[in-house]
């Protein structure tokens, strides 16, 4: 069996660390044979457990790739992807990336397996990972879109603490507002990233574009509200979506639980629904709340749950580098 050499980039922060979790569980499917733990010049030199070994992280420079990687999976920021991906990749390694760096380029395949893994044929050494927001949408819109054509998104999201890392996460923790503009204890803060000129942030327009990307559907129409709350993990998402064919909720519920990565969670009666609380260190998606809107024709609406470090992120990743590992054994 073929093994492959393994970098992680940005090893020892949230999601890097989540990388290497999601790694290891699933050691028996992915044959690695070397193992490369790299991050900035501080933290440089401490040690990360992998497999039962300790590794040394290693400094992310110039010549870090000048030693065989097959995949580096790169998790330290846009302007560490914009400045390293490429020096990556020129060296034969393929990068998947999970910063914003690279989404919109159109030579870059963005991402999700259950959704366009065909999509990764096309990589020139880099492949975006979406935003995680956008990923455990796309999961549960692909097989409606393929089923009912969509005809228009409506996205509210409820995004938790740690998507804005480990600053966000102790600014809830603490009480204070280091990473956040106001406080987010106690509160809802209805900004997440900069405004951009039409009044959207930039992470709502990541969701409108991205889902476009990746459903290559270019036309859709999209919007979104997203909002930061105070959970620790778990992005919790209402979308409503109206189709251009008609339906059976019956059957629509039976698309969802035939899809792979996804769990339904759909008992009114029981009051049973997905919470950000019970996804928390689960790959897979959860989608519940599954009704009509009866105040258009052919419409729905979903509650869809994701832990976005792990589905969001790290988990994405990793089943992108199962892919690759396949094409290139």
């Amino acid at each position: 069996m073929k093994k492959f050499d393994i970098a992680v980039v940005g090893v020892t922060g949230m999601v890097g660390r989540t990388i290497i979790q999601v790694l290891e569980e699933k050691k028996f499917q992915l044959p690695i044979n070397n193992f490369y733990p790299m991050a900035s010049a501080k933290s440089a030199g401490s040690t990360v457990m992998f497999n039962g070994k300790d590794y040394k992280v290693e400094e992310l420079n110039d010549e870090s790739f000048d030693k065989h990687i097959d995949i580096a999976l790169f998790s330290a920021g846009g302007g560490t992807s914009m400045k390293f991906a490429p020096v990556a990749s020129s060296k034969g390694c393929i990068v998947i990336d999970n910063s914003s760096a690279w989404r919109m380029d159109y030579k870059v395949p963005l991402v999700v397996p259950e959704v366009n893994p065909g999509a990764i044929k096309r990589n020139k050494g880099i492949i975006a990972n979406p935003n995680c927001s956008t990923i455990q949408a796309v999961v549960v819109l692909k097989p409606l879109h393929d089923k009912y054509k969509i005809k228009r998104v409506v996205y509210s999201t409820y995004q938790a603490v740690s998507g804005a890392g480990l600053g966000g996460v102790n600014d809830l923790k603490e009480g204070t507002s280091r990473t956040f503009r106001y406080p987010i204890a106690g509160n809802c803060i209805p900004q997440i990233d900069a405004f951009v000129e039409n009044g959207y942030t930039k992470e709502e327009m990541k969701m409108i574009n991205e889902t476009r990307k990746i459903l290559d559907a270019p036309n859709m129409r999209i919007t979104a509200t997203t909002v930061r709350v105070p959970v620790v993990t778990g992005h919790s998402e209402s979308i409503n979506i109206e189709f251009e064919n008609n339906f059976e909720l019956e059957d629509v519920i039976s698309t969802i639980k035939n899809t792979n990565g996804v769990v339904v969670q759909n008992g009114s009666k029981s009051f049973e629904y997905p919470m950000p609380l019970f996804c928390e260190g689960k790959n897979e998606v959860f989608v519940g709340r599954i009704r009509r809107d009866e105040s258009v024709e052919n419409g729905l609406n979903l509650w869809v749950v994701a832990d976005n470090v792990r589905k969001g992120a790290a988990t994405n990743a990793v089943q992108i580098a199962e892919l690759l590992m396949e094409r290139m054994k």
